[in-house]
């Protein structure tokens, strides 16, 4: 069985919150509609670490991949758990370069 074996399905307001999360991800990292949003909610693979986190990917037009995780349910997160957008070049993903947490 895998990760994501146990998951349960989600309510009309898990839905309405990753949805809010889109808006939010491409409101603080200046996005486009063309550009795309994901967020996937999912237990935590990290021993110690809260057992929920929310990994909110997104690429850029330029086909660039960005990503960081907030380690709460979707329904839980604010904006406030955002990185700043000042961040957005620290977010992108770095070919090879591998890490436990991401």
């Amino acid at each position: 069985m895998g990760l994501w074996a146990d998951a349960k399905p989600k309510g009309a307001g898990h839905l309405e919150a990753v949805e809010r999360l889109k808006d939010w991800t491409r409101s603080r990292f200046v996005l486009t509609p063309d550009e795309t949003v994901l967020i996937s909610e999912g237990p935590t693979s990290i021993p110690g670490y809260p057992p929920v986190e929310t990994l909110v990917a997104f690429w850029t037009i330029d086909g660039t991949r960005h990503h960081f995780k907030v380690f709460k349910p979707v329904l839980d997160i604010n904006e406030d758990d955002f990185p700043p957008p000042w961040l957005k070049a620290s977010l992108a993903y770095s070919e090879g370069v591998q890490c436990a947490c991401c």
